[in-house]
């Protein structure tokens, strides 16, 4: 496997570190001269110095027989412009691009270039994940598979809690996967009782949110 990673910051140098570690052929690209020389004491010829953003200095890197391309660049139209012209014009089918700011994350998503990073969108996630807003937790959205996976903490009053899972009012499209009880985690069956303060995980077709999180909100708080 051979892997592009444009930008030699901190994500960029710790990633090609630990690709390095376990035998994949990694070229690291940067702009910055001094950054260069300082990455390259360490990583000595995978490291290349130049603005990926440039064709030669991408079809220096190999770019053509790159399986994976890596843009986490400080400037998020460049990772913008290094991952397009990895893909179309070059044909490299995997790519992974850094947002820095999570309010250009809809630009990344209308031109294609998924999967997106946005640390700032993943702290938000982890923040949700401990106090979420009504137990509702946004894990996953796999976009390419039009699915997205949720998890709730079932109140003592909502209405799913005391139920089964084949008594649970779900909408067709939406399925439980997984609950959470105490420190271990099972995958329920159809009479599985749902218990208050499990933390229940389902996969569902996007837009029936609003429809599944009524099973699991506490009563009247979703009026």
């Amino acid at each position: 496997m051979y892997v592009i990673i444009a930008g030699a910051g901190k994500v960029g140098w710790n990633l090609a570190r630990e690709l390095i570690s376990k035998d994949v052929e990694v070229t690291l690209i940067e702009s910055n001269h001094e950054r260069y020389r300082v990455v390259e004491e360490e990583l000595e010829h995978a490291v290349q110095y130049g603005d990926a953003s440039e064709l030669w200095v991408l079809e220096r890197a190999g770019i053509q027989r790159a399986d994976l391309v890596v843009a986490v660049t400080g400037d998020d139209e460049d990772n913008i412009l290094i991952c397009q012209v990895a893909k179309e014009k070059y044909g490299c089918e995997r790519i992974v691009a850094r947002v820095n700011n999570p309010r250009n994350l809809p630009t990344f998503k209308l031109l294609g270039i998924q999967p997106a990073v946005s640390a700032t969108d993943l702290i938000l996630r982890l923040i949700e994940h401990e106090v979420p807003e009504y137990g509702l937790v946004h894990l996953l959205a796999l976009e390419e598979e039009h699915l997205e996976i949720i998890e709730f903490e079932v109140p003592a009053t909502a209405e799913a809690a005391g139920k089964r899972v084949q008594e649970l009012d779900l909408p067709d499209g939406s399925l439980v996967i997984s609950i959470i009880r105490g420190n271990s985690g099972f995958v329920p069956k159809g009479e599985t009782l749902i218990e208050p303060g499990d933390t229940v995980m389902l996969i569902l077709d996007p837009g029936l949110e609003s429809e599944v999180t009524l099973q699991f909100v506490p009563s009247g708080a979703a009026a």
